[in-house]
């Protein structure tokens, strides 16, 4: 494979961060390992010195502006950045960079690609055509086929420029071999959690699309004072929200068995801790990564059935789909996976497991993403390889 010279462009490179950090984190190590060179240019973040000793390069620029005409000073540093370094080609991962990124790959002649992470707002005119841009590449990369059906249905965006390449999941970090006991142990100690009681988990951020109050109504409708649930996720600075769950918490007497946790540093060891992982957003999922790791790690797993959820779960086949929002089909989704019989229960792991390693591996994502790039970098060699 021959080796080139890529630069991804975020706004930021920090640990709040979602799929779009997650994404070029995990394509910057994939593209060093793989020989190529890896340039990433963002505002900066807490992940920027591990980025650099991995092997890529980092260039701090103000990419997290919405300003104009701070967008346009960015395209100019940006196509500077090109040119010094003989950038074969440039991935945009979000709106404001994706403009700078565009104006800039015009200028040089470089080609570009964009990758669609999420749906977002497109209620009015202006608003689409801001989010448009995430359309300009040459090839555009979507993180599930519910999200090629959004571009193409909203954008008109023509199928031969779109390549689904779903998110793909580390199953080195996420295999439930490699959790030791001590990880395990020190996590239960950490959140006070009561022996022998099944887990239910919701990983997600603190904020109210994920759906943590409809859970809190599922489990009081489920009424089962021995399951024990965890809400694992940062507020990030929502503290009214955080205050809401925490007074339906008293209010529907829950305060004794559901536990915020925060953000949590070892998510491996906490899914080998849960029974069951719940994702019950209220929006449709761009794609939906707690469940992919969720699965490998050998959890079950119950979610809202709309986004990209069907394709994580297979329809169905590897978890538990329920009504968007109905707390009370929630609770019968949860209380079918929590019957599972252990022989059963061992079964749809081992099959979970497997589903994920053939569809979301970081691997498969890495070299698809690779040949997305060859196609446009080195078109010729591409084809050769096709055929």
């Amino acid at each position: 494979m021959m080796s080139f010279r890529i630069l991804q462009v975020l706004p930021r490179l920090d640990s709040r961060g979602g799929g779009v950090q997650r994404g070029t984190l995990d394509l910057a190590g994939a593209l060093v390992k793989a020989g190529w060179q890896s340039m990433v240019a963002s505002a900066g973040g807490d992940h920027v010195p591990g980025l650099v000793r991995a092997g890529s390069q980092h260039f701090t620029l103000p990419l997290t502006s919405k300003n104009p005409w701070r967008m346009w000073r960015n395209a100019a540093a940006l196509a500077r950045l090109i040119r010094q370094h003989d950038i074969s080609l440039v991935h945009a991962r979000s709106r404001a960079p994706a403009w700078s990124a565009y104006w800039a790959c015009r200028r040089t002649g470089v080609p570009l690609v964009t990758t669609f992470h999420g749906s977002y707002s497109h209620q009015n005119r202006l608003k689409r055509r801001y989010n448009a841009v995430m359309t300009f590449g040459q090839r555009v990369i979507a993180i599930s086929g519910y999200i090629r059906d959004h571009i193409q249905q909203i954008y008109g965006t023509h199928p031969a420029k779109i390549r689904v390449i779903q998110r793909g999941v580390n199953l080195d970090q996420f295999d439930p071999a490699k959790v030791t006991a001590g990880r395990m142990v020190q996590l239960t100690k950490d959140w006070r959690l009561p022996d022998g009681a099944p887990v239910i988990m919701l990983p997600g951020r603190l904020t109210r699309w994920k759906g943590q109050l409809l859970l809190l109504e599922a489990l009081a409708q489920l009424n089962r004072p021995d399951l024990c649930c965890v809400l694992v996720g940062d507020d990030e600075g929502r503290s009214a929200y955080r205050q809401e769950v925490m007074a339906q918490l008293t209010a529907l007497g829950l305060s004794e068995q559901v536990k915020l946790v925060g953000r949590c540093q070892d998510m491996p060891a906490a899914y080998r801790l849960a029974d069951v992982v719940v994702v019950p957003s209220l929006d449709p999922e761009a794609f939906g990564r707690t469940m992919a790791e969720g699965m490998a790690m050998g959890c079950m797993v119950v979610a809202s059935d709309h986004g990209a959820a069907p394709e994580v779960l297979g329809h169905g086949k590897h978890g538990w789909l329920f009504t968007p929002g109905d707390a009370q089909a929630m609770a019968e989704a949860i209380a079918k996976a929590l019957s599972l019989s252990t022989a059963d229960r061992v079964k749809m792991a081992g099959a979970n497991q497997a589903f994920v390693a053939k569809h979301f591996g970081l691997t498969q994502m890495a070299a698809q993403t690779m040949a997305v790039y060859e196609e446009l970098i080195n078109p010729l060699a591409s084809l050769q390889k096709a055929a």
